[in-house]
């Protein structure tokens, strides 16, 4: 089951950042792993502002978010 769930995650992570326009480079999952205070920007803006915020965008600090709360920190690889 959890390999189902992370093909169908994939696959629908892929689908909306085809269906988008190009992203900023640096708001990348990864980046925002490495950054939670940009995290915690980005989410508050697709809280409060949508307007000014993309759904993809949205999408990736929530996965950045959920990367760092379950241990896939960049910093527990540099120890």
């Amino acid at each position: 089951m959890n390999t189902a769930f992370r093909t169908t995650h994939a696959l629908a992570l892929a689908g909306l950042l085809s269906a988008c326009g190009p992203s900023p480079a640096n708001d990348t999952v990864e980046f925002l792993t490495a950054h939670p205070e940009r995290i915690k920007e980005i989410q508050r803006l697709c809280r409060e502002d949508r307007s000014k915020v993309t759904d993809d965008l949205c999408m990736r600090a929530a996965e950045a978010a959920k990367r760092r709360f379950f241990g896939d920190r960049p910093e527990q690889h540099t120890k």
